[in-house]
């Protein structure tokens, strides 16, 4: 994530979200950025100042009658200087005043002298979302260039809900603020269709056969991209992790249903990457009901499942990225994996192929990262090192990035 070196503003008004605040403070920090908080009054009475100071090694800020520490200027300081402000919470109240245009406190005024990028995390209870008058100030917001994070649906507190107010968790605010924050590339603007997971083939209407893969690598992919400014689709088979932040997401279930998905899928696409595991056969004749076990020995025939790749029709000008993977080492068992991830790389017109083995320890399967080699149609091939999944993503997303220019 872009966040090196980088300076962002977190303003936190009096909302019972300002918890999640804590952690967001901590994982911007974490992830490099210098983080100035600043607290309205209400906010205060929520999380005290000192929280803020121990998560972030900064001096927090809450008045504009300070003059601690030299900063009497702070609201036009921060406002000039802070890469991104980002607002979470932002309750119903500092959005009208911010609507307004009012300068009443630290945090108000700084919103005001701000010209740059500002995200928004709204919280508060549905009804007061719903409201006309806040929805005219979001609306007159979003005209000055803000950006908005959520609201969700979920638990309030007051109690469940299922319309929005709930302000989003950290993590996707944290995604939101990195595509703000990435640096203008190649994969801006662009739709990127990414297939994650395993497909599954139903012996009968309770057993099936596929595979381990858990979709992390397809799912590094789509956040990455995102985070990136790309327009993201995921086609994932069946797995248990949460949707990715920002991804329009088709969930699929058998490797016939992602290759439906894909055929209409891929009309828009710009980029494919293929990293899903689709199960390569299917009983040639399932049964409609379960078969007991007391019926003894049982004896499957197999039929290819349908060749997504082979069948898909791109669109002119789409790259092509494609996953090979290799139980035997990289160099295949037996064999040279690099040329068989060439040969793939002809047979299905791709642009890139990434080549990996599924029996290498902490790469393949069910594990949060990869060793890859990145095989091009020119060129030697790149060997990467194990990396977590969401580093190998970004090595792939700059050989995408380097093909498309």
């Amino acid at each position: 994530m872009p966040f090196a070196g980088r300076h962002v503003v977190l303003g936190v008004s009096g909302g019972i979200a300002c918890y999640k605040s804590c952690t967001l403070a901590r994982r911007l920090t974490e992830s490099g950025a210098q983080v100035d908080v600043v607290l309205t009054a209400a906010a205060g009475e929520f999380v005290r100042p000192l929280t803020f100071e121990a998560l972030t090694g900064r001096p927090v800020l809450a008045s504009l009658w300070e003059r601690g520490g030299g900063r009497a200027l702070a609201h036009i300081e921060l406002a000039k200087q802070g890469d991104l402000v980002i607002l979470a919470p932002a309750t119903a109240h500092l959005l009208a005043r911010a609507a307004q245009g009012m300068a009443d406190d630290l945090l108000t005024a700084l919103l005001l002298a701000r010209t740059g990028a500002v995200l928004c995390a709204p919280a508060m209870n549905d009804a007061m979302f719903a409201h006309p008058a806040t929805r005219a100030n979001l609306k007159t917001l979003a005209e000055r260039g803000w950006t908005f994070v959520g609201p969700e649906t979920g638990a309030l507190a007051e109690g469940p809900s299922e319309l929005p107010g709930r302000m989003s968790e950290p993590e996707t605010i944290l995604a939101a603020a990195a595509r703000l924050l990435a640096p203008p590339g190649r994969l801006k603007g662009k739709t990127v269709l990414v297939t994650a997971g395993p497909t599954r083939e139903h012996l009968d209407p309770v057993r099936v056969i596929t595979n381990p893969s858990s979709g992390r690598m397809g799912y590094a992919l789509a956040e990455a991209a995102f985070a990136r400014g790309a327009e993201v689709i995921l086609v994932v088979g069946p797995t248990d992790l949460p949707v990715p932040t920002g991804a329009v997401t088709h969930r699929v279930e058998t490797t016939a249903e992602m290759q439906r998905a894909l055929q209409t899928l891929v009309k828009r696409a710009d980029v494919l990457i293929m990293a899903a595991a689709p199960a390569d056969y299917r009983p040639a004749a399932p049964a409609a009901t379960k078969r007991a076990r007391s019926a003894g020995d049982l004896t499957l025939k197999l039929e290819p499942t349908p060749d997504i790749l082979g069948s898909l029709k791109r669109p002119k000008g789409c790259l092509a990225v494609g996953f090979a993977l290799e139980t035997g080492g990289r160099d295949g068992e037996g064999g040279d994996g690099v040329a068989r991830a060439r040969q793939k790389l002809q047979d299905k017109a791709l642009d890139l192929v990434i080549l990996n083995d599924a029996l290498e320890p902490g790469a393949g399967f069910e594990v949060p990262t990869n060793r890859v080699t990145i095989v091009r149609n020119s060129g030697a091939p790149t060997e990467l090192p194990l990396l977590s999944k969401r580093d190998v993503a970004e090595r792939i997303l700059d050989e995408v990035e380097q093909a498309l220019s």
